[in-house]
C-alpha cells in the first residue's frame, strides 16, 4: 500500500501568484546584492530599510514554508501509524482442515452418537453449499476482524465463535471450566463471564498464532432461529433497565421513529416499542449503528471463510452441547448448564412469544425482516417462520 503526503490547503497556480513569487525572489536577490556592497557603494538608507523589511518577510515565508513541511511530515507519520494499526494484516487460507474429532471406537455402535454425528455432517454440507452458491471466496483471505468474536481454549484446543442470545454466556462458563479457571459453571457470575477478561480472543494472537489455531483446533459455533434470537435480544435490552442500550440506542430510535415523543422518552430512551425497533433495524440510514445482539451470524462468525467443524443449534442445545463435550474428551462431570443467565424469573423467548411480537408488524415489515436475515435462514436450514413470507 502506497502512502502520499497530504496535500496542502489553498495551493493556487494562477499567473498572479507566479508573479508574486517572482517579485519576492527578485527583491530577495536585491537584498543579497545590497548586503555585499561596500559602505560607499550602498544605496540610500530608506531603500535599505525597505529591503530589510522585504528580507524579513522572505525569512518569515521560508519559516512558514518549513513549518508547513514539518506539519505535513507529522500528518503523514500519524496517518501511516493509524493505517498500520487499523488495517487488517491478511492471513491467506488456501485450505482449512476440518478438525471434528471422529467417534471413538466404543461409540460407533451407539445409535445416538452416530445420529448426532450424521446431523453434523448434514449441517456442514448445507452451510458449505450455501456459501458456494452465494459467496465468492476464491482468495480465502481471513483478517483479524473475521476472528474477533472467536474465543480460545488452548487446553482442549477449542475455538468458539460467540453468537449472542444463543447460549453464549453458558458456553463461556464451560470454556472457563475447561481451562481450569473454575471448578463448576455454577460458580461463575454473569459479570465475571462477560467483563472478567479471563478468556482469550483469537484476534489477540499474532498472525502465526491465529493461523495455527484456525488450522488445528476444533472450531464450533451455536446458532438460533433468527427471529427468535432477535426477539430475545429486544426483550433483554429494551424491556429491562439498561444503562447502555437505552441512552445509546433507545434515544436515537425514539427520536427518529416516534411521532410526538414525550420529553421523558427522549431524555431516557426507555420504552422502545418492537415496531420502532424493527424500523431502526430495516433503515439503511440507521441513526445508530448495528449491534452484535441482532447482527447476522454470517457477519459475526464468517462461516463462508472459516470452516467450522461443529454447528450446534439453540433449539437442541443440551443434546448438541453435551455431544460436543463428549467428542473433545471433556471431563465426564462437565455438562452444559441449563440455568437462565439473566432475568431468570422471566419465561424464555419461545416460538409462540416470537410470533406474538411479529404479529405487531405489517406483512411487508415481516417480509423485509425475513429478507434481512435470509442468509442465516438459508445457511442454517431454518424454515420460514410465517406462511405469508415468500
Amino acid at each position: 500500500m502506497g502512502f502520499q503526503l497530504p496535500k496542502k490547503d489553498c495551493v493556487s497556480s494562477n499567473n498572479q501568484d507566479r508573479r508574486l513569487r517572482k517579485n519576492t525572489a527578485d527583491r530577495a536577490a536585491t537584498v543579497k546584492q545590497s548586503n555585499s556592497l561596500e559602505p560607499s557603494e550602498s544605496v540610500p538608507t530608506k531603500l535599505q530599510n525597505t529591503d530589510r523589511r522585504q528580507s524579513s518577510i522572505m525569512f518569515a515565508m521560508k519559516d512558514q514554508q518549513k513549518g508547513e513541511e514539518i506539519n505535513s511530515i507529522k500528518l503523514y507519520k500519524r496517518r501511516r501509524r493509524f493505517i498500520i494499526k487499523k488495517s487488517p494484516i491478511l492471513i491467506s487460507m488456501n485450505s482449512s482442515i476440518l478438525n471434528l474429532p471422529t467417534l471413538k471406537y466404543e461409540d460407533r455402535n451407539n445409535s445416538k452418537w452416530k445420529s448426532l454425528y450424521q446431523i453434523q455432517g448434514e449441517r456442514k454440507r448445507i452451510m458449505r453449499e450455501t456459501c458456494s452458491k452465494y459467496k465468492s471466496n476464491n482468495r480465502r483471505i481471513i483478517t483479524p476482524y473475521h476472528v474477533s468474536r472467536i474465543f480460545v481454549e488452548d487446553k482442549y484446543r477449542v475455538l468458539y465463535c460467540e453468537v449472542p442470545k444463543a447460549g453464549c454466556s453458558n458456553w463461556k462458563r464451560v470454556l472457563m471450566v475447561l481451562n481450569g479457571l473454575a471448578s463448576s459453571t455454577k460458580d461463575i457470575q454473569h459479570n465475571t463471564v462477560h467483563y472478567g477478561n479471563y478468556l482469550k480472543r483469537l484476534d489477540g494472537f499474532d498472525h502465526k498464532g491465529i493461523y495455527h489455531r484456525l488450522n488445528t483446533y476444533t472450531k464450533m459455533l451455536f446458532i438460533r432461529e433468527p427471529f427468535e434470537k432477535l426477539v430475545s435480544a429486544f426483550r433483554d435490552k429494551f424491556e429491562h433497565p439498561n444503562n447502555y442500550y437505552h441512552p445509546v440506542f433507545g434515544k436515537a430510535i425514539i427520536s427518529r421513529y416516534r411521532v410526538n415523543a414525550t420529553k421523558e422518552a427522549l431524555r431516557t430512551g426507555s420504552g422502545v416499542k418492537f415496531k420502532e425497533f424493527i424500523q431502526y433495524l430495516l433503515d439503511v440510514h440507521r441513526p445508530v449503528g448495528m449491534d452484535i445482539h441482532w447482527d447476522h451470524v454470517n457477519r459475526l462468525c464468517s462461516p463462508c471463510l472459516i470452516d467450522y467443524d461443529f454447528v450446534g443449534k439453540f433449539e437442541s442445545m443440551e443434546e448438541d452441547a453435551n455431544f460436543f463435550l463428549h467428542l473433545i474428551g471433556a471431563p465426564q462431570n462437565l455438562t452444559f448448564p441449563k440455568f437462565k443467565d439473566r432475568h431468570s424469573n422471566e419465561e424464555r423467548t419461545t416460538t409462540k412469544i416470537t410470533q406474538q411480537y411479529f404479529a405487531q408488524l405489517s406483512p411487508s415489515q415481516r417480509q423485509q425482516s425475513y429478507d434481512f436475515y435470509y442468509m442465516d435462514y438459508l445457511m442454517f436450514n431454518y424454515s420460514k417462520p410465517f406462511e405469508d413470507l415468500y
